[in-house]
């Protein structure tokens, strides 16, 4: 059975300098190009937060709201379709074949998991691209490790995938949240890891 890497929302915004700055976000760049470059995965995902300007997320669009009795959190403006802060940071490792997942496209729901929206009624095509590549093992890190990066570990356990988070390759926005989202996904049969752990190919 095959591996993925699934890299999650390595974007400008949520790096240094941007709208959604996720502390020490610059440091997960290395350790997750060597992780890639190093043969261990049959597949490579790339996450791409990608919002319309009249996205729920977005504080400056509304006070407050629940959408279909999920809560929202509201951010700063970020991962605008087609912005600068959309893109990819520039140092990442990216090749043609890699699988790209846009999430976060329906204006009126967030989508946190790569695997589905946060209420969970529409999802993106990243399970049927596994299940097309035999992939039995997932291996995700990237940004934030508290929101996206742990809400698509979660998904992956519940859709039949041994699922890894790769703590080194991943950063979280705040350390409080850190802290539950890390007990959830322990008690959740997400499997910890570091880059240098990482599965051997046989």
């Amino acid at each position: 059975m095959a591996r993925a890497l699934v890299i999650v929302d390595v974007q400008r915004d949520f790096c240094k300098g941007g709208s959604l700055e996720v502390p020490g976000a610059e440091e997960i760049l290395n350790p997750i190009n060597e992780l890639r470059t190093r043969g261990l995965f049959d597949v490579v995902v790339e996450t791409q937060d990608w919002h319309p300007n009249n996205h729920i997320s977005f504080a400056k669009n509304h006070p407050g709201h629940e959408e279909n009795g999920v809560k929202q959190i509201l951010w700063p403006v970020h991962c605008v379709q087609h912005s600068i802060g959309a893109e990819f940071h520039p140092l990442l490792i990216r090749k043609d074949s890699d699988v790209l997942i846009q999430k976060g496209i329906d204006p009126n729901i967030d989508s946190y998991s790569a695997f589905w929206d946060n209420g969970k009624q529409k999802q993106t095509q990243l399970k049927e691209k596994l299940v097309e590549e035999n992939v039995s093992k997932l291996y995700v890190c990237g940004l934030a490790l508290d929101f996206c990066v742990a809400y698509t570990c979660l998904d992956g356990v519940q859709e039949g995938f041994e699922t890894y988070l790769v703590l080194d390759c991943s950063r979280a926005i705040s350390s409080s949240s850190l802290t539950t989202k890390l007990f959830e996904l322990a008690t959740s049969d997400v499997k910890f890891t570091y880059s240098s752990l990482c599965c051997r190919k046989a």
